[in-house]
């Protein structure tokens, strides 16, 4: 292998746009190698969480809601933003809650994921809940409508295989926890 991959020099950064919940900006770095500086485009947002919620019956509690990017509904795990300066397992452990109506008493590190390097900045932080037990309503925002599926977990496999659970981020969380499942690195 030849040479050493090395980080670029960011020079300047200019917000191009505030959508809410992510900006776009404009950050020129310089190259290590050759010295010249180029426009990269990034979009900055908070850390996000998610969470693999099982009941006692080994089922997955998933939502159905509909995504405006890929305009279908998608079935996923529950997950969301972190508040300013909140927990990620107590924001997973809330997002859980709201989304599902389903609570887990605690969030067991699955690890952290960078959702795409090459525009995001943030990190997806992603648990594994058990013992997972309905005790409320659905209590989504204005801008969300859920419905919760339960999944036999014997079931996950096939649903990442067939495209059934599709969300890139969600199949990345359920195929990490089904190999720490099967190696044992992790109980249900």
């Amino acid at each position: 292998m030849k040479g050493t991959v090395k980080p670029w020099q960011r020079v300047r950064r200019k917000q191009l746009a505030d959508c809410r919940i992510f900006s776009v900006e404009e950050v020129i770095a310089r190259s290590p190698g050759s010295g010249q500086e180029h426009g990269f485009y990034l979009i900055e947002t908070g850390d996000w969480i998610n969470l693999v919620p099982v009941t006692r019956d080994r089922e997955l509690v998933c939502i159905e809601q509909y995504r405006h990017g890929s305009d279908q509904i998608t079935l996923e795990i529950p997950g969301g933003m972190l508040d300013l300066g909140e927990n990620p397992a107590e924001a997973a452990i809330r997002e859980c809650l709201e989304e599902t109506g389903y609570e887990v008493r605690s969030a067991q590190p699955l690890g952290v994921l960078n959702p795409n390097p090459a525009i995001f900045s943030n990190s997806l932080h992603t648990y594994i809940g058990t013992d997972a037990r309905e005790v409320a309503e659905i209590s989504n925002t204005a801008t969300e409508e859920t419905r919760v599926v339960l999944v036999p977990l014997d079931d996950v496999e096939s649903c990442l295989l067939s495209g059934r659970i599709d969300h890139a981020l969600v199949a990345a969380t359920l195929w990490r926890m089904l190999y720490l499942l099967k190696t044992n690195a992790i109980e249900i």
